[in-house]
């Protein structure tokens, strides 16, 4: 593949990085919860759903800092300082002697995750308005590649031990710091820097230019209802395959590989395309549909046929959130592009601070009734909420983009 900017696929690689790292303890995570909190398996779903709570939190908070660190500093520091954060986080977690220690881990990376909207403002700024959807693609293209990778590793290294997955989790994000020292130039130009103003540096500071853009407030209503719903996948998964399906750490490695592969090849062939035919708004609709489907196809398959169809069918999902991201993207001007970014991150992470405890809750509460799919009802009901809002206030305001 041709990249328009030499920044682009460094940045890709780094997100890929990143993934696989989150993706090798993903699968070892329950087991480890287990251990040291003593508790059952649907007791550690609620620690889980609370440590994905402290995560995002943190993120609420930094993630407008760094964007607007990146709109003032450039990007480069930033996402260096993200990437040695995230290899002090798995080290941390490596050698976590009790579940408190987890907590503050989960922590230092949320902070460090709040690196996602840099690396999104490195990809605006080097790409024009018109192909910024099919970029943001590349990017869900770029984490589902670490997801192939990662849990299947992750799954692989639990037979040395919950531990080792962090471990070698540490190493990558260590050697993603090194890439990015050495290979990534600066894309924030000196003359579109700004001052850093504390009062932009948080989630309504960014957003706020926006709200008085045509029908952004819509637009972000959807996009934090979309990404409350994608919740279910981190904030429950691995539990969810525990506790409804009877999987091996190994197994639960294999679905997230399975996804992965699913988001690769759309993300990769399919929303880049669809974006040019059909527009932002149009193909955001198609993969809010499609995730709402997959998540009410969840609540019934107790199968591995049946979950690894869905898993096949819900790659067309990854169109919703990088659609969206491109129109925001267009109402904001060059200066702000890593405000918007970090706005967005932060606007996820306030998803993630509710979801977890919505999710993590209605997964364990139905679980110990005799229901598993508890979790997929709630995330059913608000992937259609969203849909519903870009079908009646979105697409009907956008124009359709010449094909």
């Amino acid at each position: 593949m041709k990249f328009h900017h030499r920044a682009v696929p460094i940045v890709l690689a780094a997100v890929m990085i990143d993934s696989i790292g989150f993706g090798i303890v993903m699968p070892v995570l329950p087991k480890l919860i287990v251990t040291l909190a003593g508790v059952t398996l649907a007791d550690a779903a609620r620690i889980g759903g609370y440590m994905l709570v402290a995560y995002a939190v943190a993120q609420f908070f930094a993630g407008p800092i760094l964007g607007n660190l990146g709109d003032s500093l450039g990007r480069r520091r930033v996402l260096l300082f993200s990437m040695l954060a995230f290899a002090i986080d798995y080290a941390l977690m490596s050698v976590a002697p009790t579940i408190g220690w987890l907590f503050l881990g989960r922590i230092v990376a949320g902070v460090a995750g709040a690196s996602y909207g840099p690396a999104n403002a490195v990809l605006a700024d080097v790409t024009p308005p018109e192909k910024r959807g099919t970029t943001f693609g590349l990017m869900g293209a770029a984490f589902g590649t670490g997801f192939i990778l990662g849990p299947a590793i992750g799954g692989l290294l639990a037979e040395f031990g919950p531990r080792t997955p962090f471990m070698v989790a540490a190493g990558l994000a260590a050697a993603n710091a090194v890439w990015i020292f050495f290979a990534l130039p600066e894309t924030m130009t000196v003359d579109r820097r700004r001052p850093f103003d504390w009062r932009r540096a948080h989630v309504f500071g960014a957003f706020k230019p926006l709200l008085h853009a045509g029908n952004a407030k819509w637009l972000i209503a959807a996009a934090f209802l979309w990404q409350f719903a994608h919740m279910v996948y981190p904030a429950t998964w691995a539990f969810f395959g525990e506790i409804a399906l009877g999987w091996t750490e190994r197994q639960i490695g294999w679905s997230l590989t399975a996804s992965g592969v699913a988001m690769v090849v759309v993300q990769t062939l399919v929303t880049g395309r669809a974006i040019k035919r059909f527009g932002e708004a149009r193909a955001a609709v198609f993969g809010m549909l499609i995730g709402g489907l997959a998540f009410t196809g969840y609540i019934f398959a107790r199968s591995d046929i049946a979950i690894y169809a869905i898993i096949a069918f819900s790659g067309f999902q990854g169109l919703a959130y990088p659609s969206m991201n491109a129109l925001l993207s267009r109402m904001t001007d060059a200066s702000n592009q890593g405000a918007l970014q970090g706005g967005m991150a932060s606007l996820v992470s306030v998803a993630q601070i509710l979801a977890p405890l919505v999710l993590s809750q209605s997964l364990a509460l139905g679980s110990e009734r005799g229901f598993t799919g508890g979790n997929f009802v709630v995330a059913a009901a608000l992937a259609f909420t969203a849909l519903l809002i870009v079908l009646t206030k979105v697409v009907p305001k956008v124009a359709k983009p010449a094909a």
